[in-house]
């Protein structure tokens, strides 16, 4: 009687999967705020404050115009959305229950759909904002229009598992280098505020300042995404597959040094 229940096909134990990983998400969408409103209202102010910072940055430097033609306000926009996109994915990853986490003591748990619960919800409250800022724009200021808006969502989607990547890379890390890996994700969340090139577009750099950022994937990201975002832009100097191939490598190194961390991960080390 004390034997879990186990599904008897394979049909069966993937419904059960999704179940779990179905009620794994929603409990980390609500972990933030117990209100599902109000933590996509938190995210949309976070959201604005970061475009209204860079708005006024433009002014104050004496660029009131995008460098493409098209809407300044969608220039703006089209960097900061897969930049929060991005950050947030890694540090919802990166803080994602490991091996040692009181959930992983009920056995349906396990580290991925922890894992998968926190890149997901990520992507949803994410994919939220960024609908409700645009329609409240078309509707009360602007109407815009995008020329690819397939193509620009796939350019989210890559940020977004470039963010995976980088998440699961420091969640590997976290149980052997604590503090460490804390002050790194910390130092690379607010160094892509600027290497993430939101501010600029590649087609405009020098060659010297394209070295600068071109090692980025997320720079890659943005970059395409204005390309599909404005009809009038054609990236040249970045790269889909540079960011698609980067993230594989991350995804695949981020799987295996998960792995070896949780066959070798103790509870005490949370004591010392």
């Amino acid at each position: 009687m004390f034997t879990p229940a186990r599904p008897k096909t394979h049909i069966g134990g993937g419904l059960s999967l999704l179940e779990r990983m179905y009620y794994a998400t929603v409990r980390a969408i609500r972990s933030g705020h117990q209100n599902a409103v109000v933590a996509l209202a938190q995210n949309i102010v976070q959201a604005l404050v970061i475009l209204l910072m860079f708005y006024l940055m433009f002014q104050i430097l004496g660029q009131r115009h995008s460098p493409l033609r098209g809407d300044f306000m969608l220039y703006i926009l089209s960097g900061i959305f897969l930049y929060m996109t991005h950050v947030k994915t890694v540090t919802a990853i990166s803080g994602a229950e490991g091996a040692t986490s009181a959930m992983m003591q009920h056995a349906p748990m396990n580290t991925a759909i922890a894992i998968v619960s926190a890149a997901l919800s990520t992507l949803y409250i994410q994919f939220l904002t960024i609908l409700v800022i645009l329609f409240v724009y078309h509707v009360a200021f602007s109407p815009i229009e995008i020329e690819d808006p397939v193509g620009a969502f796939g350019m989210l989607l890559l940020a977004w598992a470039y963010g995976v990547g980088v998440g699961m890379v420091f969640m590997s890390l976290k149980p052997w280098f604590p503090k460490f890996t804390m002050i790194a994700r910390t130092i690379y969340t607010r160094a892509n505020m600027i290497a993430s090139g939101k501010m600029f577009v590649a087609n405009a750099l020098s060659y010297g300042m394209l070295k600068m950022f071109d090692w980025n994937p997320l720079f890659h990201a943005i970059d395409q995404s204005r390309g599909f975002v404005f009809m009038n832009y054609f990236p040249r100097f970045s790269s889909i597959s540079y960011a698609v191939y980067v993230t594989l490598v991350l995804l695949a190194f981020g799987l295996m040094a998960e792995f070896f961390t949780r066959k070798h991960v103790s509870l005490s080390w949370h004591r010392r």
